[in-house]
């Protein structure tokens, strides 16, 4: 593998990565992001091979990236990632970049009819190459400071591979006379935009031990459910994490042991709001 990379975190190491950009015919593109901890996966790397070397961008760092977008909108130059969708989706939320001629290794393997998708196994079947990556580091913090030697060889490796697998699988779809159904699927996949999150309204009947409760148990656990969606979002956290479902459940089970409960879960400070919570739903209960 070409170790050859740069941490982009002074302007001279940003002109040269804008020097290799300009005089490359194709990049590989990938994101490290969190989609574990936070309620809007938050973009923390940004990883893109060009022709002389790779490229490490720090989204936290607060520098200035808006220049990778002409990159990315550059019809001539060849964008190669691994199951783009959330890569572009998250790049245009946070940049408001736009995609012209991508090619994602994933959808491609796709079409010519592969069933295990996953970026090592391309690697392995297209190239031969075993790749020991650590599966941890995938859910590893990116989002804190200063970074560690594992994360970064991690994220370098994932775009190190692309420009070869791009030529084979490239050749295998026209050997296939997939070309052009490829060329549409990455279209859709260059087009695609990032969504809030929305709340399943019946998703507290999901939650376990739903149908031991009595109507009015249900009923606090529905406002109990839209309650935790909407203080998630408010404070970017995971929902799990927010307020795990077995918490959610013991409340509406037995609400009169409130403060117990948030005490047991460590979230005592949401007491007030929920104390108002459960009250007004008992004062609705009593008026019907």
């Amino acid at each position: 593998m070409n170790r050859k990379w740069f941490f982009v975190d002074t302007e001279k190491k940003r002109q040269r990565a804008i020097d290799d950009f300009s005089s490359s015919p194709l990049l590989s593109i990938d994101t490290e992001y969190d989609s574990f901890r936070y309620f809007r996966e938050k973009l923390c790397l940004i990883q893109i091979k060009a022709a002389a070397a790779a490229y490490i961008f720090d989204p936290l760092s607060g520098v200035d990236l808006s220049f990778l977008g002409k990159y990315f909108k550059n019809k001539k130059i060849t964008k190669v990632l691994h199951a783009a969708d959330n890569d572009i989706r998250l790049l245009k939320r946070d940049y408001g970049f736009d995609f012209e001629n991508i090619f994602d290794t994933h959808r491609a393997a796709m079409l010519l009819g592969f069933q295990e998708l996953s970026l090592d196994k391309m690697i392995n079947r297209f190239l031969g190459l075993e790749l020991k990556k650590n599966k941890k580091m995938q859910r590893s913090r990116w989002d804190e400071r200063p970074l560690s030697d594992e994360q970064i060889m991690y994220a370098v490796e994932d775009v190190a591979h692309l420009p070869a697998l791009y030529d084979k699988q490239l050749s295998s779809l026209r050997e296939n006379r997939l070309e052009n159904a490829a060329a549409e699927a990455f279209a859709r996949i260059a087009a695609s935009h990032w969504q809030e999150k929305k709340i399943d309204w019946r998703g507290h009947t999901k939650i376990a031990g739903y149908h031991e409760l009595d109507s009015r148990q249900k009923e606090l656990l529905r406002q109990l459910y839209a309650w935790r969606f909407a203080r998630a979002k408010e404070e970017n956290r995971a929902i799990f994490m927010f307020m795990p479902d077995k918490v959610l459940f013991a409340l509406a089970q037995n609400s009169k042991d409130t403060e117990g409960i948030l005490a047991a879960a460590r979230i005592k400070h949401f007491l007030p709001e929920l104390t108002l919570l459960i009250k007004g739903q008992k004062n609705q209960s009593l008026q019907c």
